[in-house]
Formats: structure tokens, sequence, C-alpha cells
């Protein structure tokens, strides 16, 4: 391996206290238990996905397969260290995620709070790359989360997603 590589693999369940520790440190994003983060890297590992580089992960992308729609990749989170932003990490993530982790899926779907552009932006090219239709709608309001402060989280749907997925 090359001095400064970025190995693209699946999850192990050893890597969930350095996926917790990227997550904390990737603000806007909301961090979740430490046990969440080793559920996530056990259960759900065939639909996640880390970037590591020089034995550091500096990338994770959490999702599922969504339980009502069989052909739909949820997207929970995507974090990329700040060493590796602008790097186009996320969306080589995505790409593989969907190539090896979920052939199966046709369509993604995440949210995004309005104020998170570069979340937004970010989707919107990927959709673009995939010449997908890229539609937003209300879906968490406010109200929703218990009197909390917490923004809105609009849904975001891209596909049918380009079956050649460059």
């Amino acid at each position: 391996m090359r001095e400064g590589a970025v190995i693209l693999r699946m999850p192990t369940l050893e890597d969930g206290a350095a996926v917790y520790e990227l997550i904390r440190k990737s603000p806007p994003l909301d961090l979740n238990s430490s046990y969440c983060y080793l559920l996530l890297c056990d259960h759900f590992r065939e639909t996640c996905i880390m970037a590591e580089r020089q034995s550091e992960v500096v990338g994770f992308i959490s999702a599922y397969r969504h339980p009502r729609q069989e052909d739909t990749l949820f997207v929970w989170q995507v974090a990329v260290a700040e060493k590796m932003r602008g790097r186009r990490l996320a969306g080589a993530m995505l790409d593989r995620l969907l190539s090896e982790g979920a052939p199966w899926a046709s369509f993604i779907e995440t949210t995004v709070t309005p104020s998170n552009r570069s979340s937004l932006r970010f989707y919107q090219v990927f959709a673009e790359k995939h010449a997908a239709s890229f539609q937003q709608h209300s879906y968490l309001t406010e109200d929703l989360f218990g009197g909390r402060t917490h923004e809105e989280e609009r849904c975001i749907r891209i596909g049918p997603l380009n079956t050649d997925r460059q």
C-alpha cells in the first residue's frame, strides 16, 4: 500500500469506538451512543462503509435497507474527517457501498436539515452524476423532536439510480 492511500471497506465490530470518535469530531452530525456505532459496525456492516488511511478511520457512512421499500438504501450518516474533506471521499464511499454492499438499491433516501448546505449539495451532485432525479420534502418536523431544539429534517430521495454506477 502506498503512503497515504485510502482503503474503503466494511466496518467490523472492533471499528465501533473509532467510528464514534469520528462522528464526535464531525458536527453538525448528531452523536449517538458508542453502543449504537458498535451495532452499526456489526449488525449493519454490509450496508455501512468506512474509509481508513494509515490505520485511522477518516470516513464512515451508516446506512440500511429501508424496511418498507426493499429497493431503497436509507443513508443515516455520512462523516468525513476534516483533513480529508474536499477530496470526493464521501462520493467514493457511497459509490462503493452501492456497488458492493447494496447492489439491489435503485433509490437512496436520507434526511438533511435545511441549514446543512454542504450535505444538500453533496446529494444534488450525486444525483446528477448518476443521472437520477432528486426530490425532497418535509419529513421530521421540529415538533416531532419532543420539545428539544432540533431543526427540521427534510427527506431526500434520489433515483432511480443509473445502473452503471460510475
